[in-house]
């Protein structure tokens, strides 16, 4: 903040805006000079669907990419998309050519690069509308080189599905994919993942999708592997470990054995000679892991368990792990899971704010507590289940459900859900390089919850969440060293049940004294 010189300092108390909104009634807010982690960006994946919408027809194609990738707004000032900062690809395995004998769901089976035309497609769609960054992931090694011949694990006892002899063979197949990215479609990707959710508790133990087991030794082998190919072949991509499956992987063990938990401490701890990687060459200062499983309960501070388990607790430990390491952390997929018994678990997509809000509460606590630099949701587009930010109805699909008239499809349709939005009241307006500021009060207050962003063209983006379903009044402070910062004329967007509300510019507002409608999430951009 050197060469600022004017301070803001504004007491709610002193306002009370046309008789309706009186101090003792307000719940007061206070952003500081206190800076945290920088911010990487915001993302989803293109995993099982993206092969799909890619060979759709056109118009489908640019409107789901408006939607996940635009930084545009329309004549009403609203954004026309979520303007999503990274773009998670689904590295291919050959499972698809495999046909039924891939032992894997029909959707859920890849290609491979070359063979990936409608996730290519999308990767140049992404990078048309100005998407930075670009991770590729793994959820297998290639059917040719693994011990079973298929890209699903078929219960196998913890460890990689790897040929013993291969560790160099994926390193340069890994390394062949990001090559031809490069030369054949114009695409650099900055990150890639070798292993995803190699720790869980579930152990890939039956085929329906693609996965694989493994260690921490062998996680380590293949990264420094893929570290000796990349420097041989001049490659800048930085390699990403290892996506856990759970925080509780990352800092402890959980419903595994030692070969598989304590991963922090294995990957980034010099005195780990086993599994030590933070002195390769390419290895990127940052880990990986999923919000999976880790969401609930939701403890009130001061009650038992607080600050070892459930929403908070769970977050705080994973932080603390880092801190003694010197670690930055990604949080790089969430959807709902069978434990979010709140919002009725995964099943049967929802369009509305429920499972928005229950989301942005998740991303609140993983970005003021765990202090995540990145946060990507699983999946961009899906079918009838809570795991995507779009809805895709495929040509053929019956619909309709108990009680309702059902027909056939004649057509690919896509529809877009207020948990799309929602992504993008922090995606469209916390940009790359933006630095989170403590606020007073960053807790959940009565299902309030607040977070400051300062981006690098000077603006300041706070994200403002209210659970609850009351209205409540609120007044932000900002306590900043700055000479052009205007609360009083602050644009804000909101994202709610009500129609027309999808991140909608609602115009100017006095951050001193505003409103927050019941069950919102609204973004407060300040010049």
């Amino acid at each position: 903040m050197k060469g600022f010189t004017n301070t803001i300092l504004m007491s709610a108390a002193l306002f009370c805006l046309a008789g309706q909104m009186c101090a003792q009634n307000v719940t007061q807010f206070q952003v500081t000079n206190h800076t945290q982690q920088t911010i990487d960006g915001f993302g989803a994946s293109d995993a099982w669907s993206m092969w799909q919408i890619g060979q759709w027809e056109d118009s489908l194609q640019q409107q789901v990419a408006d939607w996940l990738f635009s930084s545009e707004n329309d004549t009403n000032g609203s954004p026309k998309g979520i303007g999503l900062s990274i773009w998670r690809f689904n590295a291919g395995t050959g499972s698809a050519a495999q046909g039924e004998e891939a032992q894997i769901n029909r959707d859920t089976r890849t290609e491979v690069y070359d063979k990936q035309t409608g996730q290519r497609r999308f990767l140049k769609l992404a990078k048309e509308r100005g998407v930075p960054t670009f991770l590729a992931f793994y959820n297998s090694p290639p059917v040719h080189l693994t011990q079973n011949g298929l890209a699903t694990n078929t219960g196998r006892d913890g460890t990689f599905n790897l040929k013993p002899d291969a560790y160099d063979d994926f390193a340069a197949y890994i390394a062949d994919m990001l090559q031809m990215a490069e030369r054949e479609d114009g695409i650099h990707f900055d990150y890639v993942c070798p292993v995803n959710e190699p720790d869980g508790h579930w152990n890939w133990q039956g085929p329906k999708q693609e996965g694989s087991p493994a260690t921490n030794r062998e996680i380590a082998q293949i990264a420094r592997e893929m570290s000796k190919e990349f420097v041989r072949r001049g490659i800048t991509t930085k390699i990403l470990i290892n996506e856990s499956s759970d925080f509780r992987c990352m800092f402890a063990t959980h419903q595994t054995d030692w070969q598989r938990g304590y991963e922090i401490q294995a990957f980034w701890n010099p005195d780990s000679t086993d599994t030590y990687v933070g002195n390769l060459p390419n290895i990127a200062p940052v880990m990986a892991g999923h919000s999976y499983w880790t969401n609930t309960p939701i403890l009130k501070p001061g009650t038992r368990g607080y600050e070892r388990t459930g929403l908070y607790g769970f977050r705080k430990r994973l932080k603390d792990a880092f801190d003694k390491v010197g670690l930055d952390f990604w949080m790089t997929e969430l959807c709902i899971m069978s434990n979010d018994e709140e919002i009725h678990g995964g099943g049967g997509f929802d369009f509305s704010m429920e499972v928005a809000l229950y989301v942005a509460r998740v991303m609140h606590y993983d970005l003021t507590v765990a202090n995540a630099r990145s946060w990507q949701w699983w999946r961009a587009a899906g079918g009838n289940y809570k795991d995507g930010l779009i809805r895709m109805f495929v040509k053929g699909e019956r619909t309709g459900g108990r009680g309702q008239r059902r027909e056939v499809l004649q057509e690919n349709r896509v529809r877009d859900s207020k948990l799309m939005w929602t992504l993008g009241n922090f995606s469209r307006f916390v940009r790359p390089g933006a630095v989170r500021l403590d606020v007073e009060g960053t807790m959940e207050i009565d299902g309030l919850m607040l977070s400051a962003y300062k981006n690098t063209d000077g603006t300041l983006a706070i994200v403002a969440i209210n659970y609850s379903k009351d209205d409540h009044p609120i007044s932000i402070n900002l306590q900043l060293q700055t000479s052009n910062l205007k609360p009083q004329t602050t644009t804000a967007y909101r994202t709610s049940d009500v129609e027309g509300e999808s991140l909608k510019n609602i115009g100017k507002v006095d951050l001193r004294g505003t409103t927050l409608p019941a069950r919102s999430v609204t973004t407060f951009v300040v010049r």
